[in-house]
């Protein structure tokens, strides 16, 4: 059984930051991609942010020069360094982690940016 567990969200105003953290648990031996979408009050889930097992990473284009993401794989983990927030990031935040061929999701962060 394998688990995700996301912590780090919260209100901020615009222009602050949040680091997301997202811990996989359970019987694992290697991850392949991790990374976040995220999904706002009446829009489709989209992509923030992946990052393969290498290192390589992929960004949306609203969060490239305020989001990093990164991943320490000797403990499972995946980080969302998130500077210069707007109010349009407001989203509820889900990390990711494809495993074994499976895509698993974690429970979702709410992350709310005032103006």
């Amino acid at each position: 059984q394998v688990q995700l567990v996301e912590s780090g969200g919260g209100l901020v105003q615009a222009g602050g930051s949040l680091r997301l953290s997202c811990a996989a648990s359970g019987s694992i031996f290697g991850i392949g991609v991790m990374g976040w979408y995220r999904q706002a009050p009446g829009k489709q889930r989209e992509l923030v942010a992946v990052i393969t097992s290498g290192g390589v990473t992929n960004y949306a284009d609203s969060v490239k020069g305020r989001f990093t993401i990164s991943r320490d794989n000797a403990k499972n983990t995946v980080y969302l360094q998130m500077n210069s927030l707007k109010p349009e990031d407001t989203a509820l935040y889900y990390c990711l982690a494809d495993i074994y061929a499976e895509r698993y999701w974690g429970q979702g962060t709410q992350v709310t940016v005032s103006s």
